[in-house]
């Protein structure tokens, strides 16, 4: 069984801006690797990866209706991928 290192294709309004400048942004497995998700977005989506950037994003507590805690979010990691000119990642 093979682990899945990209779990989607983001779709932000930064995201967007970005991807002008040919860098998109995934969710990624936690302990996904640089090279693995290059690897993992060249055979996925059919581009070269120049270059792969990552944050781990925070989670915590979701304020909802003015409740103290509805519910808790779960940490997530992010990858900003830069592909080569003229080459787009389409959302899968």
């Amino acid at each position: 069984m093979t682990k899945e290192i990209i779990k989607k294709v983001m779709i932000t309004e930064k995201g967007t801006r970005m991807a002008v400048n040919n860098q998109y942004f995934l969710e990624v497995a936690k302990d996904a690797t640089k090279p693995q998700i290059a690897e993992a977005a060249e055979k996925k989506f059919g581009v070269h990866v120049l270059a792969v950037r990552t944050a781990n994003m925070k989670g915590g507590l979701k304020y909802i209706r003015g409740t103290r805690l509805a519910k808790t979010e779960p940490t997530w990691k992010r990858a900003i991928v830069t592909v080569k000119a003229g080459e787009r990642i389409e959302q899968v």
